[in-house]
């Protein structure tokens, strides 16, 4: 069964921290954080029309003007999501710039903060030379689960986030798959159908809830010839899909480890099959790590078995450790395999 999601990290587990995830089957991504991101390249940079950030000190933030010097002139919105202060963050980043020559641009920057349980959303426009406009807005959708909160709904997927304690809210995000889909195509080829784009529309008709006797045309190609068809929702997931439990992916950077650290990190990590947990300091130097509002690998290892995920990634080692990346990957680990 193919996954929906494939995740990477933007550098090695030294450099800037950052989570890059792919939706398969689409043009589309998703970005966590916005450190050094070059090594992306253009086309990768400008799938991520969403962007999740966790705070804005610089190993997370300055990775914006690489974003936003590829999405100039392109006729799109780049929506941000992050802590409080981001909107003024942003706007700070495009008043370093000189706007004169862009009026005929049609880029869009959405920015939406959330702190208090209520969000914030801002609107840049390069038509008018990034002048700051704001929206009302909804009030944020509480989870029943403690301190989560939901800041993106989309009907493929959701994003939760919870605030860390990093001497400033840290924000640690979670994404989840509503459920994933399998087509058979061992089924469809012996029903004479063939593979192609019209099964993504298929899979939105399912995503958005539509009922099992909604009707659809859809346009199929084979061998380039060009077929309209009708189908039921229903009969196709009975005959050719699989529905089942989909991905589920977390990424947490930059939080001391605290009791109320602790309880808000593993409950939006619990079950993940992806877990991206920061591990800057070995335990041998936790009151340092303690000092500096980060964790140790031990520390992460230890939520991610109480979280229950599946595998666990860490990274944005300190630079101190240089050369001893094994040990750091070393503690953590069985630490989550209780070895």
């Amino acid at each position: 069964m193919n996954p929906s999601f494939s995740s990477y990290l933007v550098n090695d587990v030294f450099g800037d921290p950052g989570v890059y995830v792919e939706i398969r089957w689409s043009k589309r991504a998703l970005l966590f954080d916005l450190g050094h991101n070059d090594g992306l390249g253009p086309t990768r940079l400008l799938r991520a029309n969403e962007i999740f950030v966790s705070h804005t000190h610089m190993d997370h933030f300055i990775g914006f003007d690489a974003v936003l010097r590829v999405a100039l002139g392109r006729g799109k919105t780049l929506r941000l999501f992050g802590p409080p202060g981001l909107i003024d963050n942003v706007q700070g980043k495009l008043h370093g710039y000189t706007w004169n020559l862009v009026d005929g641009y049609p880029l869009t920057i959405e920015v939406q903060e959330f702190h208090q349980g209520k969000p914030r959303l801002a609107f840049f426009q390069a038509s008018n030379g990034f002048q700051l406009a704001e929206q009302p807005v909804c009030p944020l959708i509480r989870k029943s689960h403690g301190h989560l909160f939901t800041v993106l709904e989309d009907p493929m997927f959701t994003i939760n986030a919870v605030a860390l304690n990093h001497r400033i809210p840290s924000f640690a995000y979670s994404l989840e798959e509503q459920f994933h889909i399998n087509v058979n195509k061992q089924k469809l080829h012996e029903a004479g159908l063939p593979v192609g784009a019209w099964l993504k529309d298929v899979k939105q008709h399912i995503w958005q809830g539509r009922p099992d006797d909604f009707c659809f045309t859809a346009t199929l190609y084979d061998e380039h010839r060009r077929q309209e068809r009708e189908f039921v929702l229903g009969e196709m997931k009975e005959r050719f899909l699989t529905i089942s439990r989909g991905q589920k992916i977390a990424y947490v950077v930059d939080a001391r480890y605290d009791e109320e650290n602790e309880a808000k990190i593993v409950s939006l990590a619990r079950g993940a099959d992806v877990f991206y947990c920061e591990s800057p300091y070995l335990d041998v130097d936790a009151e340092k790590a303690r000092d500096r509002y980060h964790l140790t690998a031990r520390q992460a290892g230890l939520m991610a078995r109480q979280a229950q995920v599946r595998d666990l990634v860490v990274f944005h080692f300190s630079p101190r450790y240089t050369g001893q990346g094994e040990a750091l990957e070393r503690e953590a680990m069985e630490a989550f395999q209780g070895s």
